[in-house]
C-alpha cells in the first residue's frame, strides 16, 4: 500500500488498517497522555518530596528532546503502524534477531498496563460517587452515641467500628482473592467496574481508527481544558505557598514528610522518582503508532509527535508544580493522593468548588482516565499488529476487521489486562509492582529506539528522511539512553525490591514467543514486504556499516543498569 492508498485490502487480498486521519487526529488519540500525571502523582511526591515538580519537569523536557528522534525513523516507514518501537526495531535487525523484536515487546508490555491501572483508579472513582465510606469525627453524633452505649470505649475506636458498619457491603466483597509473594490479586468491585469499563473501550475502537479519533476529541477537550484551568486558577489567585518548594532536598524515607539529604540514600529516591515519571512523560511517543493511518505521512508523522509533546510539556509541568504549591509535601502525602482517589476532591479544592464541582471533577477523573485508556488501547494494540504482520509476533494477531481496527490484537490486549487488573485491585503495593515492571520495558525500549536513531543513519543515511532531526539532537538521545538505563537500574527498586528483575524476566517472554514464529510459523525467515520502506531485501541485511557499535552501546548500557543497580542504595 502506497503513502497515498485508502484501501482496506493489499494486492494479495488481506484488511489493512486504512488511511482515514492526519496529524490532528493522532494528537486526540495521544491526547490521552496528559492523564497520565495523575496516575503517579502521589507517588513520586511520596518517594521524593519537594523536589518532585522538578522531577515531572526535567522528565517532560528530557522526553521531549528524544521525540526529535522518534519523529525522524518514524519518517522512514510511512506504510507501517505500531510507534516508534517498529520503527526503531529495524535498526536493529542486522545486528541480531532477537534484539529487534525486544524493542517491540518492550513497549507493548510497558504501554498494555495502562489499560488495567486506569480501569483500577477509575474503579475506585465510580464507587467512591456511588458507594462513598462515610466520615466519622470525633464530635459525630453517630460517635457520640457509640460511645454513650459503649461506656469507655476510646473516640478513635468509636469511629473504626461505625465505619466498618457503614460501609457499603460493596465496597469490601470479594469473589475471590490470593497473595503472592511479590503481589496479590482480587475479583472484587474494583475488578468487574474495571471490566466494564475496559470493554466499553474496546467497543468504542471497534469502529476503528476514525471513529476513536472523533471520540477522543470531544473526551479529550473534556478533560484538557478543566486539567489546564486547575493548573492556572490556583496560580492567579495567589494560593501558591513558595515555602512549599523547599527545602530542596529529597525525603529521608519515602511517604514519609522529614527532609533527608543529597546522599546515596536520597539520590536513589530521587532516580525512582525519574524512572516512574518516564513513564508517563516520554508517552507522547504513541502519536507516531498510526503513521500507516495517515493521509499524508510525510507531513502528518513529525507535526503529530510535536504538537503533542507540546501540549504534554504545558500539563506534565504546570499540573504537579500547581498540586505541590497548594497542597504542600503533607498534602502530597496524603493517602488519597498517592493512590488517586482523592485528586479530584483536591482539584475542587484549589478552584474553590462546592460539593457540585467536586462531583463534576469526579466525573472528569472518570473520563481522564478512560482517555488514557484509549490511547493504550489503541497504541499498543497497533504495535502487536505490525509486529505480527512484520514477522515479530504470532500471525493470528495481523487480522484487521471491516473498519481497520486490529480486534485480535485487541482482544489480545484486552485478556491480558483483565489478569493485571485482578493484581491492580487488590491493593497500593500491587498496583505499583506492575507500574514499576512495565516501566522497565519501557526504559529498555526508549534505550534501543534512542540508539536506533544513529543506527539508522549509518545504515540507511541515503533513504530520504521527510523530517531530520539536527544530528546534536540524535547524539542527546543517545546519551539519554544511558541516563534512562541509570534510572532504572537504580529506581526501580525504589517500588518493589524485585521490579528490576520481573521486569528484566518479562522482557526475556519475547525469546520463546518470537522463535515460535520465526522458525515455527515462518520457517526462519522474515516476510520480504517488512523492509519495503527501506527498499531493501533480507539479503541486503548482511551489510553492517555500524561495525560493533549496536554491540558496545548493548554492554555498555547493561553496565549502566548493573552498576546503577550496585551504587544506588536506599
Amino acid at each position: 500500500m502506497t503513502a497515498t492508498t485508502d484501501a482496506n485490502t493489499s494486492a494479495g487480498g488481506e484488511s489493512q488498517l486504512l488511511r482515514h486521519i492526519d496529524w490532528r487526529g493522532a494528537f486526540w488519540v495521544a491526547s490521552g497522555v496528559p492523564p497520565l500525571v495523575l496516575f503517579s502523582i502521589g507517588g513520586i511526591a511520596g518517594t521524593t518530596g519537594t523536589p518532585a515538580f522538578l522531577i515531572w519537569t526535567a522528565s517532560m523536557i528530557m522526553g521531549f528532546i528524544q521525540s526529535f528522534t522518534y519523529a525522524e525513523i518514524a519518517g522512514l516507514f510511512p506504510n507501517k503502524s505500531g510507534g516508534s518501537s517498529v520503527y526503531g526495531a529495524t535498526a536493529w535487525l542486522r545486528y541480531s534477531k532477537f534484539i529487534a523484536p525486544l524493542s517491540v515487546w518492550c513497549n507493548w508490555f510497558a504501554w498494555s498496563p495502562v489499560l488495567s491501572l486506569g480501569c483500577s483508579i477509575a474503579a475506585g472513582y465510580i464507587l467512591n460517587a456511588l458507594f462513598p465510606i462515610p466520615v466519622f469525627t470525633d464530635s459525630s453524633p453517630e460517635v457520640l452515641a457509640y460511645i454513650a452505649a459503649h461506656a469507655g470505649t476510646a473516640p478513635a475506636d468509636a469511629i473504626t467500628a461505625l465505619t466498618a458498619a457503614a460501609t457499603p457491603a460493596i465496597r469490601t466483597w470479594t469473589l475471590f482473592s490470593h497473595t503472592f509473594p511479590l503481589f496479590g490479586f482480587s475479583l472484587n468491585s474494583v475488578f468487574f467496574i474495571g471490566a466494564a469499563l475496559m470493554l466499553l473501550t474496546f467497543a468504542i475502537q471497534h469502529r476503528g481508527i476514525l471513529g476513536t479519533a472523533n471520540t477522543q476529541k470531544i473526551i479529550g477537550l473534556i478533560v484538557i481544558i478543566p486539567m489546564l484551568i486547575v493548573g492556572i486558577v490556583p496560580i492567579i489567585t495567589g494560593q501558591i505557598n513558595w515555602a512549599n518548594y523547599s527545602p530542596l532536598v529529597p525525603l529521608a524515607t519515602a511517604y514519609a514528610p522529614a527532609p533527608g539529604s543529597w546522599n546515596v540514600a536520597g539520590w536513589t529516591l530521587v532516580l525512582g522518582g525519574m524512572f516512574i515519571a518516564a513513564w508517563s512523560t516520554y508517552g507522547f511517543e504513541t502519536a507516531v503508532c498510526y503513521t500507516s493511518e495517515f493521509k499524508d505521512p510525510g507531513r502528518d508523522t513529525f507535526k503529530a509527535i510535536f504538537y503533542s509533546g507540546l501540549l504534554c510539556m504545558l500539563l506534565f509541568i504546570l499540573v504537579p508544580f500547581t498540586f505541590q504549591g497548594v497542597l504542600g509535601l503533607n498534602g502530597m502525602l496524603a493517602t488519597p493522593i498517592v493512590d488517586g482517589s482523592g485528586v479530584a476532591a483536591a482539584m475542587a479544592d484549589m478552584v474553590h468548588g462546592g460539593a457540585i464541582i467536586s462531583q463534576l471533577l469526579v466525573m472528569l477523573m472518570i473520563l481522564a482516565l478512560i482517555l488514557a485508556i484509549m490511547t493504550a488501547m489503541a497504541g499498543s494494540s497497533r504495535t502487536l499488529y505490525q509486529g505480527s504482520v512484520d514477522g515479530w509476533l504470532p500471525k493470528y494477531l495481523s487480522h484487521v476487521n471491516s473498519h481497520g481496527a486490529p480486534t485480535r490484537a485487541m482482544w489480545t490486549d484486552l485478556i491480558f489486562n483483565l489478569m493485571l487488573l485482578a493484581i491492580a485491585a487488590a491493593d497500593a503495593t500491587s498496583f505499583f509492582f506492575i507500574l514499576a515492571v512495565s516501566n522497565c520495558g519501557y526504559i529498555i525500549f526508549n534505550f534501543l529506539n534512542l540508539n536506533a536513531g544513529w543506527i539508522h543513519r549509518m545504515d540507511n543515511g541515503h533513504i530520504n528522511r521527510p523530517w531530520k532531526a539536527p544530528t546534536f539532537v540524535i547524539a542527546i538521545g543517545a546519551i539519554f539512553a544511558y541516563v534512562n538505563a541509570m534510572f532504572m537500574g537504580a529506581g526501580a527498586k525504589v517500588w518493589n525490591p524485585l521490579a528490576l528483575w520481573a521486569g528484566l524476566c518479562t522482557a526475556a517472554l519475547i525469546i520463546p514467543v518470537f522463535c515460535y514464529r520465526h522458525y515455527i510459523q515462518d520457517g526462519g525467515k522474515f516476510p520480504e514486504h517488512m523492509l519495503d520502506d527501506l527498499g531493501l531485501r533480507s539479503v541486503d541485511l548482511q551489510q553492517k556499516k555500524a561495525g560493533i557499535l549496536p554491540y558496545l552501546t548493548l554492554v555498555a548500557g547493561l553496565a549502566v543498569v548493573l552498576l546503577a543497580n550496585w551504587y544506588f542504595v536506599l
